[in-house]
C-alpha cells in the first residue's frame, strides 16, 4: 500500500472518529436537552413551594450529575443540605452558583456542589443549570404567588367567619337588650298614654327606658343614657334595668331608689356611668315626683301647646361614686299634658354640616305636637330628626319617653 492510500485511510479513520465523537456529543446534548425540557416541564405540574423546592434538588442532580445541591431564596430560606450559600464542596471543592430569576426579580440563586468522580463541572453544567433556572425560578414565582393568594383566601375565610360570629353575637345581644325593655303599650282605657322608643346607633347600645305599674294608682317611669356604646354599654344597662325593676316599690321615691341603684352599681365597680331621670306618676291626681341623675332636662308639654323645661335639682350619673342624696321633686300635670324625656342622641344630633338638632328645635316640635298621641309624638319627632340630619349617619343612640295625663 502506497503512503498516499496510508494517508488517505488514516484522515478517513480520523474522520469516521470525529464523526463518532460529533455524533456521541449530539446525542448528550440532545439527551441533556431531552431531559432538560421533561424537568422543566415537570416544575410547572406543582403550585405548592415545598414540592418544587425538593423537586429542584432531584432534578440538578440528575442534569449536572452533583452531590449536593440547594436553592437558597432572597429571604434566606434555604433548601437542600446546606445552610447557606456553598462556597466549597467536600473533596473537589468545585460549586456552580446561578441566578434565579422571574419577572425581572432576584429570586435567589441555585447551587450544585461535588460533581460525581470528582470531577470539575463544565461550563456546559453551569449553561445547563442557568437554562434549568429559568423555567424553575417562573415555576417558583408562581407557587410563590400562589402561596400569598391561598394565604390571603384563608384570612380573608378566617375574618369573614370571624365577622360572621361577630354579627350573630350582636344579633342575639340587641334581642337580649330588648327584653329588657317594655314591649306592651298600656290599653287606651287608661287614664294615661305612654309610649317609648329605642333606636341604638349600633346593633346594641346603652339607651334605655321602662314603665310598670307599682300599684292601681301608681305608674313608675324612667330614661336614661350609658356613657358608653356597644355590649359594655348592653351589659351595664340591663344591669340598671334589673335593679331598679328589682328594688322599685310602693314605699321608695324615686330619690330613694336611686340612691339604691347608684350604690349597688359603684360595689360592682363597673367603671361606667349612666345619666337618668325616673320618676312616679300618681294616677288618680296627676301628680309626678321626679329624680335626676344627671341627664338632659325633661319637658312638660301643655295641654294648649305651651312647652315648659322641668328643672330638676341635679344629681350625678349612676355608677359615678356611692352615698349619693339624690332628690325629688313634683311637679303636677293637668289632664292633656304630658311629660317628654330623651336621651341626647336627640338633641345632639347631627347634619352634614355638624349643625346640632339642639334643645330649641325640640321645644319648637313639642309646642307643634301637643294634639298628638304619645305614640304619634315620638314617631314624627324620629322622623323631624332624622329629616334635620338628611342622611348623615346617627352617631349616638336615640331614646324617647312621652307619658300624658288623659
Amino acid at each position: 500500500m502506497s503512503g498516499i492510500q496510508l494517508l488517505i485511510g488514516a484522515a478517513g479513520l480520523g474522520a469516521a472518529a470525529y464523526m463518532y465523537v460529533r455524533n456521541r456529543r449530539l446525542a448528550a446534548k440532545l439527551k441533556r436537552a431531552e431531559m432538560l425540557f421533561d424537568l422543566s416541564k415537570e416544575m410547572h405540574s406543582s403550585l405548592y413551594k415545598p414540592e418544587l423546592l425538593h423537586a429542584v434538588n432531584e432534578a440538578a442532580r440528575k442534569l449536572v450529575f452533583a452531590e449536593e445541591t440547594a436553592a437558597l431564596l432572597a429571604d434566606d430560606a434555604v433548601t437542600g443540605p446546606g445552610t447557606g450559600l456553598m462556597t466549597s464542596a467536600p473533596g473537589s471543592g468545585d460549586v456552580v452558583t446561578v441566578p434565579m430569576m422571574a419577572r425581572g426579580r432576584k429570586l435567589g440563586v441555585l447551587q450544585a456542589a461535588a460533581k460525581r468522580g470528582g470531577a470539575s463541572f463544565s461550563d456546559t453544567d453551569r449553561e445547563t443549570l442557568a437554562k434549568f433556572a429559568e423555567p424553575f425560578a417562573l415555576a417558583l414565582d408562581n407557587a410563590l404567588l400562589y402561596e400569598a393568594l391561598e394565604k390571603s383566601v384563608n384570612e380573608l375565610q378566617h375574618a369573614t367567619a370571624q365577622k360572621e360570629r361577630l354579627e350573630s353575637e350582636l344579633q342575639i345581644a340587641g334581642s337580649i337588650q330588648l327584653s329588657f325593655l317594655p314591649t306592651i303599650m298600656p290599653s287606651a282605657n287608661e287614664p294615661f298614654d305612654v309610649c317609648a322608643l329605642l333606636r341604638s346607633a349600633k346593633e346594641v347600645g346603652g339607651d334605655f327606658y321602662n314603665f310598670f305599674k307599682i300599684d292601681d294608682d301608681n305608674l313608675f317611669f324612667t330614661l336614661g343614657d350609658v356613657s358608653d356604646k356597644g355590649i359594655p354599654a348592653a351589659l351595664f344597662m340591663a344591669m340598671t334595668l334589673s335593679l331598679i325593676k328589682g328594688k322599685m316599690n310602693s314605699e321608695l321615691s324615686p330619690g330613694e331608689l336611686l340612691e339604691k341603684v347608684n350604690d349597688e352599681l359603684c360595689t360592682d365597680n363597673a367603671q361606667l356611668f349612666a345619666t337618668i331621670v325616673c320618676g312616679v306618676l300618681k294616677i288618680s291626681t296627676g301628680e309626678v315626683v321626679l329624680s335626676d341623675g344627671g341627664h338632659c332636662t325633661p319637658y312638660v308639654v301643655k295641654a294648649d301647646g305651651e312647652v315648659l323645661p322641668v328643672k330638676l335639682p341635679k344629681g350625678i350619673p349612676l355608677g359615678s361614686f356611692p352615698e349619693f342624696t339624690y332628690k325629688d321633686q313634683t311637679i303636677a300635670l293637668e289632664r292633656g299634658d304630658r311629660i317628654v324625656l330623651y336621651t341626647d342622641g336627640i338633641t345632639e344630633a347631627e347634619n352634614a354640616d355638624q349643625e346640632q338638632y339642639s334643645a330649641n328645635r325640640l321645644q319648637l316640635f313639642l309646642a307643634q305636637a301637643s294634639g298628638y298621641s304619645s305614640a304619634e309624638i315620638i314617631d314624627a319627632l324620629l322622623m323631624d330628626v332624622f329629616m334635620f340630619a338628611d342622611g348623615a349617619p346617627q352617631s349616638d343612640d336615640i331614646a324617647v319617653l312621652c307619658l300624658m295625663r288623659r
